[in-house]
């Protein structure tokens, strides 16, 4: 008998899934979750000219104004960036644009900018760091200096996902579990048996595809991989993790990184770090006592603090 109802749409560039427990709560939660990260996108996307956070870069050099979804979305940036050492860095803005990620994903994948500038001039250089950001929560100001360009997607998405299980919740949803790509967080009650989710390098795959199904009960799972969101730009593979200590795209022995934490957002910092942070990684994650999925670039793969060897990942 089945006790959820489930329901999917596209944002953020990616697959929304939203699966319900509780008669009669899809709908108004599928209000909730849609209005929720419509807010979001108006105030955090890089893509979007009428976004706060388009603002935010226009006007680098000056103090701004912005709104409690953006400070909010700002905060936990600078968070990360401080849990860890600056490897997931909000000031990479500049470096992806560089990199040829200049518009929505949507608009990017499959093309080959021959004519944009090759890899090569992407100098070897710090990006300006994240303590250059100055926000005064109080007066809800935010100023970053003049050059910098601020992107959010090492969080903001991850972010949104925790937001928007709660506001399912918040609508009648007595369990809530919402996906973006592959961020998913979950609120309330799990079904019976918990929530089996798929595990894989791209959240678009077969389910048959090379991957591990798990079964989450609370907190949330980020995936962050190097193998999906790629492109060419000035004849160059480019991806879109960006190591901070040079601006380029990270180097890593690992192709993907799940991550089960707390929330989606702590997950997805995680993650994200694992792929900065090269070899060093594993030791990294174990130190932090968060379950992770490690997998290399020729398909080894790497379970860490407890995440489930494949054979018990269902048990």
């Amino acid at each position: 008998m089945r006790t959820t109802a489930r329901s999917s749409w596209g944002a953020f560039a990616s697959t929304v899934v939203l699966e319900v427990t509780g008669p009669g709560s899809l709908a108004p939660a599928e209000e909730a979750v849609r209005a929720e990260l419509e807010a979001i996108d108006e105030a955090c996307s890089r893509f979007r000219e009428d976004s706060e956070l388009s603002r935010l870069n226009a006007l680098a050099g000056r103090p701004m104004p912005v709104g409690p979804l953006l400070l909010e979305a700002l905060e936990l940036a600078l968070r990360a960036a401080a849990l860890t050492d600056g490897a997931v860095d909000p000031t990479v803005g500049e470096s992806l644009r560089l990199a040829g990620y200049d518009r929505d994903w949507a608009q990017l994948a499959g093309q080959d900018d021959a004519g944009g500038s090759p890899i090569a001039q992407l100098r070897l250089r710090r990006v300006a760091g994240w303590r250059t950001v100055r926000l005064d929560p109080e007066s809800g100001t935010v100023l970053i200096p003049g050059g910098v360009s601020i992107d959010l997607g090492a969080t903001a998405k991850a972010w949104a996902a925790d937001r928007a299980a709660a506001a399912a919740g918040s609508a009648g949803a007595r369990g809530a579990l919402v996906a973006i790509g592959g961020d998913i967080a979950l609120s309330g009650e799990p079904p019976a048996g918990g929530w089996r989710v798929r595990v894989t390098d791209d959240h678009r795959g077969p389910i048959d595809a090379p991957g591990q199904t798990i079964t989450l009960r609370d907190g949330g799972l980020a995936t962050s991989s190097t193998a999906v969101r790629r492109w060419r730009h000035g004849g160059e593979e480019m991806h879109h993790i960006i190591d901070p200590a040079t601006g380029r795209p990270a180097r890593s022995p690992w192709r993907t990184a799940s991550v089960a934490a707390a929330s989606c957002a702590e997950a997805n910092i995680a993650a994200t770090a694992t792929l900065v942070r090269h070899s060093g990684a594993p030791e990294w994650l174990s130190g932090q006592r968060l379950p992770a999925r490690l997998v290399a670039h020729d398909g080894r793969v790497l379970c860490l603090a407890g995440w489930p060897e494949a054979e018990k990942a269902a048990a």
